[in-house]
């Protein structure tokens, strides 16, 4: 399968700390700017941050149970390399992260099996970072 690279544009109430986070965060390389928007590469697809009011999504995501957690409905993400979520997910731990779904291993030993977790950025946007121990299961049922 080809994959080619997704646009993805998200509200956020307060761009300087979104840009903050996105830069300090993650380290993700910035594209064109204004004072009401940012594009960044994320992981080689664009992610455009927007200047919006607070939406009520933002204070209090609703969720839906999987794999006995409560995942944040909506969010987005990206699927990572099984060694590159590994290194993600220390960094994210040792700078203190505030997780919604603390990073584990869901389906282990099943169809699917892949490692996930959950977090927030400061505007209240969920975002999921995966790996698939067999990417060939991505789409596996």
């Amino acid at each position: 399968m080809s994959l080619s690279p997704f646009h993805l544009a998200i509200p956020v109430y307060d761009v300087a700390l979104a840009r903050a986070f996105y830069n300090d965060v993650f380290g993700l390389e910035e594209g064109r700017s204004s004072d009401h928007w940012v594009d960044f590469n994320f992981f080689g697809h664009q992610l455009v941050i927007h200047e919006h009011p607070k939406t009520p999504g933002q204070d209090s995501a609703h969720t839906n149970p999987v794999d006995g957690h409560n995942v944040p409905v909506p969010h987005f993400g990206v699927i990572l390399e099984w060694e590159e979520w590994e290194t993600l997910a220390k960094r994210l731990e040792k700078r203190g992260t505030d997780f919604i779904i603390e990073p584990y291993i869901r389906f282990k030993g099943e169809v699917g099996e892949q490692a996930t977790m959950f977090l927030l950025d400061p505007c209240g946007n969920a975002l999921e970072f995966k790996a698939f121990k067999d990417k060939s299961q991505i789409f596996a049922k």
